[in-house]
């Protein structure tokens, strides 16, 4: 296994990785001190995901004082959603993925170290699950089992684990030939600490690549349900219900076009550049991880 130090540096040399970095902590320092950027008013004390609105009329109104960036439909305060939302978005993205990881090494591990009918049972059931479009897929599970942000974790989770499979399957396919895997079976290691001890942590770095590109890729398809009104439920701390409040006000009337700019604008610019941080910081994994590119 590689050496944390390495990665480390190599991480902090590449200019691009450094700015992913520093993009994901000023995110994480968002959602850690949002109780104290954004307060959550008495009234929602108990609820505290819940967007505090100052009215009901359907245009948004621009930034002032007590809204500084504005209120969108329904008179939804715009800066306390995007703070909240903020951790609504660590939340879908890291549950999700570790869910994903967990099922994905689990089965894939087993389907390439021990092949046959294991293998045959496993991959068939990846396949049917990659034969259905993922979002659409995504789509339909919210759907039966009601919107939620719960059930918008539980669709992605289903609709992801089977690309990790199919990736940790073949790295363990190409490791459990190599003479330190048999000369672990000839000293009578047990299968399971085989695969956890020496095949695992030499082919799971491709998975961990997959996995901090995606994260970003998560909370995005999880902004796409619920703007389409399949996620949390209406005034929860969402970026992607925040842009749906905007759907309607993306241009403004004629002869002023970007009336509503903020609108959909800030809902929008927090998605980017959470998603461009994990992405970002994933190419960087990539290219520190990747034998192939390590070698150019």
């Amino acid at each position: 296994m590689r050496d944390w130090r390495f990665t480390v540096r190599q991480l902090v040399k590449n200019p691009l990785s450094l700015l992913g970095i520093i993009i994901i902590f000023i995110f994480i320092g968002i959602a850690i001190f949002a109780p104290l950027i954004a307060p959550t008013p008495e009234r929602y004390e108990d609820r505290p995901y819940m967007i505090p609105r100052d009215g009901y009329w359907a245009a948004p109104q621009p930034p002032d004082e007590d809204h500084p960036f504005g209120t969108t439909m329904g008179q939804y305060d715009i800066f306390y959603g995007v703070i909240w939302g903020t951790r609504s978005a660590f939340r879908v993205g890291l549950v999700v993925i570790g869910v994903v990881l967990l099922i994905g090494i689990a089965l894939g591990s087993l389907a390439g170290y021990f092949g046959g009918i294991i293998d045959e049972i496993i991959m068939r059931i990846t396949d049917i699950f990659l034969a259905f479009p993922a979002l659409i897929l995504a789509m339909a599970i919210v759907a039966a089992l009601g919107p939620s942000l719960k059930t918008v974790m539980i669709a992605l989770a289903v609709v992801s684990w089977p690309s990790y499979a199919r990736l940790i399957r073949g790295d363990i396919l190409q490791v459990r030939e190599e003479d330190y895997i048999e000369a672990s079976r000839g000293l009578g290691a047990s299968s399971g600490r085989v695969i956890l001890r020496h095949a695992l942590p030499n082919a799971i770095y491709p998975t961990l690549i997959m996995a901090s590109l995606d994260i970003g890729a998560i909370v995005l398809a999880a902004a796409a349900l619920s703007f389409l009104g399949l996620g949390a439920p209406e005034g929860y701390a969402d970026w992607g219900q925040l842009t749906s409040f905007a759907r309607n006000w993306i241009v403004g009337p004629p002869g002023n076009p970007l009336k509503y700019w903020y609108a959909v604008t800030i809902p929008g610019l927090f998605i980017l550049f959470f998603v461009l941080g994990w992405n970002l910081l994933g190419d960087a994994f990539r290219d520190i991880f990747d034998p192939r590119l390590a070698r150019r």
